[in-house]
This record gives structure tokens, sequence and C-alpha cells, in this order.
């Protein structure tokens, strides 16, 4: 099957499954690796019980190890309200139930403010969404470099959405917005997170099914445009998780 096709807005398109497009950052232990808000490094221990070992290049008959990972800060995530939320069933487990989703594909230059900020506008976003409403919105930021897949953000202070662009988002129906920064606010902001809380319209409205998925790569041979979005997470009762989405490039 080379060939499949959805339909979408009364329009009908056609992808190759056999093409996908992944825009994660794979997790692996030791550097160099992406790390952001001080989280420790990933880790695999080689589980030892008895005279077992986990490891078959130490004499073991299977390899079984455990894992050390911070969600939110190690490589690519999917968060949901619950990063914000007291609500012990806002888990990514429970909030998203579909993981395919038509989706657009922008690129942008952060703009530097007077402070020394650099943010994504929504001016900047809002042109080129002009006449388009996607269920998902990824966000390729400049300059698009490979040090994206080994940078140690923690301290930097990156740059983040400002939150009129969140909320314009949430207006415009997007439900899943996927982007190559380690969050979509300020580093250090006094706990104020204005993108997150007006992108899930916390906690007044709160949109229980949107997600956030944060440390893509989006290569620069994908062109921007419109995709198929296959969004995998692990099935864990928690505000977040590691995460795998794919892309499949959409044609008419």
């Amino acid at each position: 099957m080379t060939t499949a096709t959805i339909t979408y807005q009364d329009q009908t398109y056609t992808f190759n499954p056999l093409k996908p497009l992944d825009i994660s950052i794979p997790l692996h232990e030791g550097e160099p690796q992406a790390e952001c808000f001080w989280a420790e490094p990933v880790a695999f221990e080689t589980i030892r019980v008895g005279e077992f070992v986990g490891s078959v290049v130490e004499g073991g008959s299977t390899n079984y190890k455990r894992v050390h990972v911070t969600p939110h800060g190690n490589g690519t995530h999917t968060e949901c309200y619950g990063h914000i939320s007291a609500d012990a069933d806002a888990t990514i487990h429970n909030c998203l139930k579909r993981f395919l989703f038509v989706a657009q594909l922008v690129t942008v230059q952060p703009q530097k403010l007077e402070n020394g900020d650099e943010v994504v506008l929504l001016e900047d976003v809002e042109k080129q969404l002009e006449g388009i409403k996607p269920e998902a919105l990824i966000l390729r930021t400049l300059p698009n470099t490979e040090d994206k897949f080994t940078r140690h953000y923690s301290g930097t202070n990156p740059p983040y959405l400002n939150h009129l662009l969140a909320e314009y988002l949430t207006a415009l129906g997007i439900e899943h917005l996927l982007l190559d920064l380690p969050s979509v606010d300020r580093e250090q902001d006094g706990g104020k997170l204005l993108a997150h809380r007006a992108f899930w319209q916390y906690p007044y409205n709160t949109r229980r099914r949107a997600t956030i998925t944060e440390l893509i790569y989006v290569p620069d041979t994908i062109e921007d445009g419109l995709y198929l979005l296959n969004l995998q997470i692990a099935s864990l009762q928690l505000d977040a998780s590691p995460s795998k989405p794919v892309l499949y490039r959409l044609d008419v």
C-alpha cells in the first residue's frame, strides 16, 4: 500500500503511509543530548537480581534495563493541561484519545524584544495561517540547526511564544501545538505560564483534549505545508509522556 486517502473539511487528500517523517528527538543514554529545565541526563540502568544480569554484553541471556527520564526535560514530550493542574485525572493517557490529526507546518523567526528575549509573535504566525484551519500546528523556529538534538537550554532563556499567539491558536480551534522549543513560556516567568494557560484556557474553560508537544526537530528537508500527524505517546498516567510525532505529507 503506497497511497491512502483522507477527507478533511470536504477536501480529499492522498498520502504515502510508507513514507513517514519522524520529527522527534530520540532519547539515548549519556551526552550529548537535549536538556532543559535542569533535568538530569537520560540513564539506562542494567537490572541485576542474584546471578541474573540484564545485559547480553555482560553475559546475560537478555537485555533488561531500567530507564531514568524526565519527560519535561529530556527529548520530545507531549503534555496535557495536567501540567498546570492539581486534577488527578488530568493525565496524558486520559486526555489524548485520538492520534491522527491534520497539521500545518510553518517556519517562523522569533523576534528579539527590547529586554533581549526572543519571542514567536502572533503576527508572524497569523499571516501564514490565513484561510487555513488545521487540527494541529507545528512550529519550526529559525535558525534550524542540528544542535537542537543536543542543546542544553537550562539557564539560557530560550525563545518562547507570546501568549497572544496561544490565544489566537485556541480561537482558531487548533487542539495540538508542536514546537522545537523547550517550552511555550519563558524559562523563568514567576509561575505565570501565560501561554500554557491561554492555550488550555485553564482553569475557567479548560480544553481537556488539547496538547502541547515540545522539543521536536523538523529537518529543513521537510517543507512547510499540510501533513497528517500521528502523535504517539506512552500510556503513562502522568501529565506528560515522551512522544514520537510522525508526519505524512498530504497532497490534493
